[in-house]
């Protein structure tokens, strides 16, 4: 394999399709959200993407067979007026900077394969988050732009690097004349982050008109509340032995002076 490419696995007709993008990133906050997506709106696989710039291994399932990492494209048809759905997620994000370019451009020339006008990214935004994460946005358009933050997303500082599929998306969107739209979850990033996930369904719910019920991320959001306590605790216990450390060392060097 030397470069990128689709592997359909079916041909649809879709309706206005919106392209929702979720890779692994801080917090998996995009992956989070677009398996959630894929889960609770039973969307189907429309195609996968494979590339030499995924990590060089495979993954292994419970019967012992192996395949590469990749991208998947799911679909799904709105039963009303509203837009159908293209939703991408996958294994990894690419590991070279050409890779980046190189994969964001192949999402974009099958979205225009299937006459999509508009993209979504998500992905985290690190921040030390106190209460509910917030959802910043940034967008190609003002019309776009707007319609996230009447769904209440923060617009984003300016200057404020989106790194990443997430970003390159948007910036390679002007040459496909494609609208695209970045969602940003509030995440410390270091941790799964189903919280700041759901922060960004909110909008996008919002935005799209989405009949879908967002209640079963909120287990998901204990256990991650729990994990972030442990671990707080366990710093905590590491700040004061160093502490006590640090109180013996001068004890020393007070006693030799």
């Amino acid at each position: 394999m030397k470069e990128t490419f689709i592997k359909e696995r079916m041909k649809v007709e879709l309706k206005n399709p919106i392209l929702i993008e979720g890779l692994p990133g801080l917090g998996l906050v995009g992956k989070i959200a677009t398996r959630y997506l894929i889960k609770k709106l039973d969307a189907k696989k429309l195609a996968y993407l494979y590339s030499p710039h995924f990590p060089y291994f495979v993954l292994v399932n419970k019967k012992g067979s192996v395949r590469l990492l990749r991208g998947t494209f799911y679909f799904l048809r709105n039963q009303t007026e509203g837009n159908d759905l293209i939703l991408f997620t996958g294994d990894s994000q690419a590991q070279t900077i050409e890779g980046q370019y190189e994969i964001s451009d192949c999402i974009l020339d099958f979205a225009r394969q299937h006459n999509v006008k508009t993209i979504v990214t998500v992905g985290g935004y690190r921040m030390e988050v106190k209460g509910k994460p917030k959802v910043i946005a940034a967008a190609t358009n003002e019309e776009l732009l707007n319609e996230a933050l009447q769904a209440r997303a923060v617009l984003s500082s300016m200057g404020n690097p989106i790194v990443g599929t997430a970003g390159l998306i948007l910036g390679l969107s002007r040459f496909k004349k494609i609208d695209a739209l970045c969602l940003l979850g509030e995440t410390r990033g270091y941790l799964p982050d189903p919280k700041a996930a759901k922060s960004v369904l909110e909008v996008l719910k919002t935005m799209l008109s989405l009949n879908i019920d967002l209640a079963g991320l909120n287990e998901e959001i204990k256990k991650a509340d729990k994990m972030i306590t442990r671990l707080q605790k366990i710093e905590e216990k590491r700040a004061l032995q160093a502490e006590e450390i640090r109180k013996e060392e001068d004890k020393r060097i007070t006693y030799i002076s």
